[in-house]
């Protein structure tokens, strides 16, 4: 049996000053099978990641609410080398925003990897609502102004042109794709500056980055600081393990959320499992919980490409994650309560995790996104999710899951489609408190 390839592989030893919570004992599938099923009540136009398609492939979504009339609010989506698309309430795309093209020939394109929003960012006109995305291709963070009414559509690209890259010190390192990856943005509640963290492609590096107005009514960001998760861990049975895969690759992250109660970040490291730690980057990261494959040796075939088997699986992973994690949303309650979600793309289950940090996070349940019709299929494959609990008019007046869906069908001719799905959240709390 083949282990699915991570594409990645550590080689750093587990760093001491972090700290690993105690996991459940591997248990196989857990019942993943048996979870509750919700249906889409819609979904996005086909994505194609091919020239004709205008190499979109579909993978972050974000929620925005119109305050002034929830029924006209938003879904930003990150489509990669094909940019940005913006969705209403009925999945109708209603903009495209290209990505940048190359800084010159040979070098890489744009490639729009996560989105986050960011409400109330004082600029030189007034307070603005900005989608902020994370751009791969140019390892950079990108800012566009949310106006719903504006003629040509709601975003406009206010990003400050002299905008650094994140983590490269030049286009040469830009075009080895170790750049801005995953991303979730917060405001401290107790400064109010605002502030995106992002992660590292191929990297564990997660960087804090503070949010910068500029005068002209651009924005730009600097960093603040940045923490390294371990790549490689000290199993209790005293051997070191690394999640397999390609040399020189370590374990990346890409799924973030941060609750903004209590300033707590949540990373969703793909081969390993969620982390939780302050967003400042300060104090020491817990492991809250681990993917079943966590401690399953493996090692990387070149001539296949594949990561295939190297020993028993020793029983160390966790039961309610199948790698890789993926996105991770925040859906908070009224009463303070709510759950933490991951999508836990390699069984295509969400796993709900509890919001409260004095039960331990511990997990609440899960459920499935599964076919409607012969025509509306689930979610497989999950790469990103965005949950709102709040009202958006007469079509989800209980809050909207918008989820990612890796493998669309049916297909046209035969190619490889991704889209988004709309899952109507009262469903969703329907099927979790069965």
């Amino acid at each position: 049996m083949t282990v699915r390839r991570s594409g990645r592989l550590a080689t750093l030893l587990l760093c001491t000053a972090l700290a690993v919570s105690a996991a459940p004992a591997h248990a196989g599938p857990s019942g993943s099978s048996a979870l509750p099923s919700v249906t889409p009540r819609a979904e996005t136009e086909a994505l194609y990641d091919d020239e004709e398609g205008g190499n979109a492939d579909a993978d972050d979504p974000a929620i925005w609410r119109n305050p002034a009339d929830p029924g006209r609010s938003l879904v930003v989506a990150t489509a990669k080398e094909g940019g940005l698309r913006v969705y209403d309430l009925d999945a109708r795309r209603i903009q495209s925003v290209p990505a940048p093209p190359p800084a010159a020939p040979g070098d890489a394109p744009g490639r729009f990897n996560n989105v986050d929003l960011l409400h109330g960012l004082r600029l030189p006109d007034g307070r603005a609502d900005l989608a902020v995305v994370s751009d791969r291709g140019h390892d950079r963070l990108r800012f566009h102004r949310i106006d719903r009414d504006r003629p040509g559509g709601p975003l406009t690209d206010v990003t400050d042109p002299a905008a650094a890259p994140v983590f490269s010190a030049d286009q040469e390192e830009i075009n080895e794709e170790e750049t801005a990856y995953g991303l979730a943005t917060w405001t401290d509640r107790s400064t109010g500056r605002s502030y995106a963290l992002v992660s590292r492609n191929n990297r564990t590096t997660v960087a804090l980055l503070e949010i910068v107005p500029r005068a002209g009514g651009t924005v730009g960001y600097r960093r603040v600081r940045t923490l390294d998760l371990p790549a490689s861990f000290r199993l209790p049975n005293g051997a070191v393990w690394s999640p397999c895969g390609e040399p020189g690759e370590l374990p990346q992250v890409e799924g973030m959320v941060v609750d903004p109660a209590n300033g707590m970040l949540y990373a969703g490291q793909e081969d390993v499992g969620i982390w939780r730690m302050r967003a400042d980057l300060t104090g020491t990261p817990e492991l809250i919980d681990r993917v079943r494959e966590y401690g399953v040796p493996a090692a990387y075939d070149e001539a296949s490409d594949e990561c295939l088997p190297a020993g028993a699986d020793p029983g160390y992973g966790g039961e309610h994650l199948a790698a890789d994690v993926e996105g991770l949303t925040l859906l908070t309650e009224r009463d303070g309560d709510g759950y933490v979600i991951a999508s836990s793309q390699g069984d295509d289950t969400f796993a709900l995790y509890d919001r409260e940090l004095g039960d331990g996070n511990e997990y609440e349940g899960g459920f499935r996104v599964t076919a409607a019709s012969r025509t509306l299929d689930g979610s497989e494959e999950c790469d990103g999710a965005a949950v709102l609990n709040a009202p958006l008019g007469a079509r989800y007046p209980d809050g909207l899951l918008v989820v990612q869906d890796g493998r669309e069908t049916p297909a046209e001719d035969g190619r490889e489609a991704t889209g988004f799905k709309f899952v109507d959240l009262a469903d969703v709390m329907d099927a979790v408190d069965d």
